[in-house]
């Protein structure tokens, strides 16, 4: 028996005996599990499972162990991976610092901050949220304007940020801030984190049409941020801010495989709602589904070649971009489908004539759309696709 067979044939026996029965179901919308300073259970089951993995050390399974992760080879990373899947485990807890900030730190951070920011990370015990996007910086999200100017030992922080997933439930923020308003707009950025808790910071949740409010503005007042929180050089953060967003893509294109609430079984779901039986409007419907279904399997089995040519020392960063713009886009076309199969029902709100996974679907499919927007929307993935994967030329404008 190889290495690898007697490290899976342990780790399938360890998820076993350690992951719920309860947990071995997809996501169910309000029902996943966020770290931080205040983790909020609804069952004893997720508790017990977001301990164990913990106390396993695979919230972070390929970090070093010196940091709190798990040590664990790119190929042991992946056999943990297949086997959680197999067994179809929830995700034990979702953690942005972990998915988008550790990588970086990792590469990046100095050892005082590789210490104070990564092992709370790997225990679940602070909550990130990310400080990019303000009202005029989406899309050209170079044109930052939120400042950080120099006063000796610290920043001084003014501005605001926009579209702040959870912001006003977080602990810590990893935000771009201009720190030369002169310079060209890529080069006067620094990546800096924030407290949260910090005098000057307020967030306000925004309503979305889905009736959920995850996403915030958040605003600082002359907010005093130690130098020690300057992520790489001054004035370096675009190069950074690059890096961590082929993180984010990498880990929204994993979405489907981890279940989450916006995932869903779409022949499962079609089957309790089809037409009438061997009617035209069955038929087309069928074949719509049929051709969704063959498209994600065959994403599916992309994201595993991309973990093998990953492990093979490959760069794969400028095709998260292709795999996030696939799987957000796949998504919302199932959710359509699915709703022409429910026809009225899919207009289910507050109503009690709606059952409640009624209601669920029409909330997630209006979530879907944020999903195509939140880590870079589908029009910014496919400039990025053109210039990093197809090395297409530069836009000049057409006359």
């Amino acid at each position: 028996m190889s290495e690898l067979t007697e490290f899976r044939q342990q780790v399938r026996t360890w998820l076993e005996a350690n992951c719920p029965m309860s947990l071995r179901t997809p996501t169910p919308d309000g029902e996943l599990i966020w770290s931080g300073s205040e983790v909020n259970f609804t069952f004893d089951d997720q508790r017990q499972w977001f301990n164990s993995m913990r106390d396993k050390h695979w919230f972070c399974p390929s970090w070093p162990t010196q940091y709190g992760g798990g040590a664990l080879t790119a190929q042991q990373n992946s056999v943990l991976e297949s086997e959680m899947r197999r067994l179809k485990c929830r995700p034990p807890q979702i953690n942005l610092g972990i998915w988008m900030l550790g990588p970086v730190l990792l590469e990046h951070g100095t050892e005082l901050q590789k210490q104070q920011f990564l092992t709370p990370m790997t225990r679940g015990e602070v909550r990130w949220c990310q400080g990019f996007s303000e009202p005029n910086a989406g899309s050209d999200l170079a044109s930052i304007r939120t400042s950080a100017i120099d006063q000796g030992d610290h920043y001084l922080v003014n501005g605001s940020k926009i579209w702040t997933s959870y912001g006003d439930k977080s602990d810590w923020m990893y935000a771009l801030v201009r720190t030369d308003a002169k310079a060209p707009k890529h080069q006067g950025i620094s990546l800096l984190l924030l407290d949260m808790h910090s005098q000057g910071v307020q967030a306000k949740p925004i309503d979305l049409i889905s009736g959920k409010s995850s996403f915030c503005e958040v605003f600082f007042d002359n907010v005093v941020v130690p130098k020690e929180n300057l992520i790489g050089e001054l004035n370096g953060g675009w190069k950074l801010a690059k890096e961590l967003l082929q993180h984010e893509r990498s880990a929204m294109s994993k979405f489907g495989e981890f279940q989450l609430p916006t995932h869903f079984d779409l022949m499962s779901l079609m089957s309790d709602y089809m037409p009438a039986p061997h009617s035209a409007s069955e038929a087309a419907l069928l074949n719509k589904a049929v051709a969704a279904n063959m498209e994600e399997q065959a994403y599916n089995l992309t994201v595993q070649r991309l973990g093998a040519e990953m492990q093979a020392g490959q760069s794969c960063f400028g095709l998260m971009s292709i795999m996030k713009l696939v799987h957000t886009e796949q998504e919302k076309i199932k959710f359509e489908l699915l709703l022409d199969a429910m026809g009225y029902r899919g207009l289910g709100w507050e109503d009690d004539s709606f059952s409640e996974q009624e209601q669920a679907i029409t909330r997630a499919w209006l979530n879907s759309f944020s999903q195509t927007i939140a880590g870079g929307s589908s029009e910014v993935q496919l400039n990025v696709i053109a210039k990093r994967v197809l090395q297409l030329p530069e836009n000049k404008g057409v006359s």
